[in-house]
């Protein structure tokens, strides 16, 4: 243990650093990343998982995991869940398009799936006709755009089958386990004092959060508006069910706010959450605003228009007539900082709605109980808190998935794996976090619009089906295994064997908005290294565990822990990918020296020279910016850089060499990606894509007791739990 913790103390000092502007003060920052120093972060790897034993999850060991020990150490399912007929239906129905299909007339797009779906993106005022593209999204990634309330199809039509078995009161603890996976995962991580709890009405029933899981979600609203009018200075939308007339992205904020409050109620409809919201403000807004809003989670415990009072007055703990409304507005600023509260620049609301979620104590050393306010309904006990931008789009999914993450992180940081000095060799060439405190975070991503620049859509070919990311790109992230990182017992039956767990992305660098985002940035860190402001979560555990190190460093103490670092699972990549929902924010230009990939930077100024020596683009201006000046970073390019990346490092392992820069997409020699390392002249096989739908659209995680267990293989890889990839020659047994 002494010696992990040296020598993650050394990879600090050999790491990217902490804020692009230390970058730019200091010049020993610029030069490349000593490739002698990414080999001993690499050979630091296996030591490293013995020292995150001692992170967030052994300090809370006696709190929350023994509490609810039963609920977190569950067995996998021992017979097949009715979603698997589903799943199979769908292979079978690949395979018949392969089989059906003359040989010479099957195309490369075989392995895509999804509906054909219609991007309405202008409307003619003369001609009196919306002008749309066709096309299919087969990026997994849930949008605002095609994806249906209650986080996609597969949430939705999961949610309905759990329940129908709930409804039928079934005692077959086996049956309902995966439908009870999202509660207890919460649970395991959340507060261990049980908190506070509210009744509120759900589809017509009195319900306690007692036994749920206690969510908090605080919503920055700055910067809403339509055009350049303060949101709050229009009237909210009529909720009719009747149509209503065609409305660009970019048009208002109403929209998105919407979208997002209707995700919070089906969210509170699947019975297993009890949300509450905090909308954060710059200044009060019109009471017609709140009844919208609060009428928008009726499964939250809130009130339909019009206002019925009478239908809505539950009864609590102590027999007051009260209804327990799931909002709360909240003015974040006096008059005299009103104007610094509007400013998108100044980072003032990120640093409110981080201290909500803290409640970090002025006074005292203890980061329990709350000492906030009273009135203050994050001044409650909560087992999950979600910080996000009015822009950014929560959903069942995006939380299911956080909880998941977060126990397999607690299953690898409780497990009695132990590495001896012979064995690390066999995972020494697989990079490591510089801390051993990782809290899964989130990736925004936004699809092109009508307002985009034109060298954004050159370089996206035209496409509008496919989201991209602009504040990461492949230098931002490298790779990990992590081995017992599987929670529910998944492997307590491996013993020692590293081979047990799920590869993970981790964030090697800061990720950088465009402006104004990146000052707010620079004003106001994000809780978590190489996480976002505008989209993040936090456990109960993390939360304290975060609050003890302010406190700590409050006090002036020098050995105050590690600050927590963003990861994110392979497996699961699509997930934690957030859409943008005006999707305005491809084809913006970074500013100078605040950039992804700011910690390679000769890595595109030589590229650029190179291709202007060759003359490559001659007299091409506009294509030449379009490729080095602004970053669209495609979410399908993500899981394709992140594997390749993971795959070479483990390639490198066999072939007992130090990787170097380019050859984390070289040719591999002893093991290889099944889906990614082949030519593409023929379509995948039908497995093969199939395999990789699932894992795009969360399925690794949404039917985790089934796909996670020994009965289904076949897509390990696609779902990250294949250390060793696939054999080239044979010669490697893949776990």
């Amino acid at each position: 243990t002494n010696m992990a913790g040296n020598q993650i103390k050394m990879m600090e000092t050999t790491t990217t650093p902490h804020h692009p502007a230390t970058q730019e003060e200091d010049g020993e920052y610029n030069a490349a990343p000593s490739r002698t120093n990414m080999a001993l972060k690499l050979l630091c790897s296996a030591a490293l998982l013995v020292g995150a034993a001692h992170t967030v999850y052994t300090n809370g060991n006696s709190e929350g995991i023994e509490r609810n020990d039963n609920a977190a150490r569950r067995r996998l399912l021992t017979s097949k869940p009715s979603y698997v007929d589903d799943i199979h239906q769908e292979l079978k129905d690949r395979q018949k398009l392969f089989d059906d299909t003359p040989p010479e007339e099957v195309k490369y797009w075989f392995e895509y799936s999804g509906p054909l779906q219609r991007y309405y993106y202008r409307y003619s005022k003369s001609r009196k006709k919306a002008d749309s593209f066709e096309g299919r999204d087969d990026s997994g990634i849930i949008s605002g755009r095609f994806s249906e309330i209650g986080g996609g199809d597969d949430y939705i039509k999961f949610a309905e089958e759990a329940q129908k078995v709930k409804r039928s009161n079934s005692q077959n603890t086996e049956e309902l386990r995966p439908y009870n996976r999202l509660k207890d995962n919460c649970l395991a991580l959340g507060t261990a004092a049980g908190g506070k709890n509210w009744s509120f009405l759900n589809n017509e029933k009195v319900v306690s959060s007692e036994d749920l899981c206690k969510v908090l979600i605080l919503l920055n609203m700055v910067g809403a508006g339509q055009g350049t009018t303060v949101l709050w200075e229009t009237p909210p939308p009529s909720l009719v069910d009747s149509p209503r007339p065609w409305q660009s992205e970019q048009e208002t904020a109403a929209m998105h706010l919407e979208r997002n409050l209707r995700e919070i109620n089906a969210m509170c409809a699947t019975g297993d959450m009890a949300v509450r919201v905090q909308v954060l403000v710059c200044e009060p807004i019109p009471a017609e605003w709140t009844n919208w809003m609060d009428s928008l989670l009726v499964d939250c415990g809130g009130s339909p228009l019009p206002s019925a009072i009478e239908n809505a007055v539950i009864h609590n703990n102590n027999n007051d007539e009260t209804r327990y409304s799931p909002l709360q507005i909240v003015v974040s600023s006096s008059p005299d900082t009103a104007d610094t509260c509007h400013n998108l620049k100044s980072g003032f609301m990120e640093k409110r709605m981080q201290d909500l979620m803290l409640a970090a104590p002025s006074t005292g050393s203890s980061s329990f109980p709350k000492t906030t306010h009273q009135d203050l309904i994050s001044t409650d006990d909560f087992d999950v808190y979600i910080g996000a931008k009015w822009s950014s789009l929560i959903t069942t999914r995006t939380v299911n998935s956080f909880l998941q993450a977060s126990n397999d992180l607690a299953a690898a940081a409780n497990s009695d794996l132990k590495i001896s000095e012979q064995k690390s060799p066999e995972i020494a060439h697989m990079g490591g976090p510089t801390s051993p405190f990782l809290v899964p975070s989130f990736v925004r991503m936004s699809y092109v619009s009508e307002e985009n620049n034109k060298v954004a859509k050159w370089r996206m070919h035209g496409d509008f089906f496919h989201p991209a990311a602009w504040e990461v790109c492949r230098d931002s992230f490298d790779m990990t295994w992590i081995p017992h990182s599987l929670s529910h017992q998944v492997c307590d039956a491996k013993g020692n064997d590293a081979s047990c767990g799920q590869w993970w992305l981790y964030m090697a660098e800061e990720q950088m908005p465009t402006t104004p985002e990146v000052y707010a940035n620079e004003e106001t860190v994000p809780l978590v290294r190489g996480g976002s402001n505008f989209v993040y979560m936090l456990t109960e555990r993390h939360r304290r565990e975060i609050v003890d190190n302010l406190i700590c460093k409050r006090d002036g103490n020098s050995n105050c822990g590690q600050e927590p670092q963003a990861v994110i699972p392979l497996g699961d990549l699509e997930s934690f990918v957030v859409n943008f929902m005006p999707n305005t924010a491809l084809g913006k230009k970074h500013q100078t020296g605040r950039r992804p990939g700011y910690s390679r930077p000769y890595n595109s100024e030589e590229n650029r020279v190179e291709i202007k020596e060759k003359k490559k683009l001659k007299d091409q201006e506009d294509i030449e910016k379009a490729l080095f000046d602004y970053t669209v970073y495609p979410a399908a390019l993500m899981r394709k850089d992140a594997t390749l990346k993971a795959a070479r490092a483990r390639d490198a392992t066999f072939n007992n060499i130090e990787l170097k820069d380019g050859e984390a997409y070289g040719i591999p020699k002893k093991v290889k990606s099944q889906y990614y390392d082949v030519s593409i002249i023929k379509p995948r096989d039908a497995l093969n894509g199939w395999c990789m739908s699932l894992a795009r659209r969360g399925l690794c995680v949404l039917y985790a007791d089934y796909l996670r267990s020994g009965d289904e293989r076949r897509c390990a890889e696609h779902c990250g739990l294949s250390m060793d990839w696939t054999s080239i020659d044979g010669d490697v047994q893949s776990a």
